[in-house]
């Protein structure tokens, strides 16, 4: 399997965290958060994952911010998101931000998250998300990357 770092940032309700896990969980990949990988040495992987949940249409500023800074030039990068939606769409702004740098799109992951941004009045939007069919989904993507 290929050498796999999946760098996230989750901090809302823990759902994109917990996608990472289960990435992490069968594909031996090593996790880190945006605040972590400045002191990573991005030479010692073959595939880099990055993730977080999605405000206002796009990842959090802080994983986006962590891309800028990495040099990504002919690296294998696939991107990830929950979102209250799971709107298929979250994905591509930082697709293309990562293209430009250079980077190797190998896919992209996009699976429901809870969210109490929308409509916290009602308790949020898609209450129980990730569920085990979508965690379940997201093993199975990191699995045919890494093979």
């Amino acid at each position: 399997m290929k050498k796999c770092l999946i760098v996230y940032d989750s901090y809302h309700h823990g759902n994109t965290k917990k996608v990472a896990e289960a990435m992490a969980e069968v594909s031996g990949a090593e996790l880190c958060t945006t605040e972590e990988v400045p002191g990573k040495n991005l030479n010692e992987y073959e595939l880099i994952g990055l993730g977080s949940g999605i405000a206002y249409g796009k990842h959090y500023e802080k994983l986006t911010e962590a891309a800028k800074a990495l040099n990504l030039n002919g690296k294998s990068v696939f991107v990830f998101s929950t979102s209250g939606s799971g709107n298929k769409n979250y994905n591509n702004k930082l697709m293309e931000q990562l293209k430009e740098a250079g980077a190797n799109i190998t896919g992209s992951f996009i699976c429901k998250g809870y969210d109490t941004m929308i409509l916290k009045l009602f308790g949020g939007i898609s209450k129980g998300h990730p569920n085990e069919q979508e965690l379940s989904a997201a093993k199975d993507f990191i699995l045919k990357l890494v093979r």
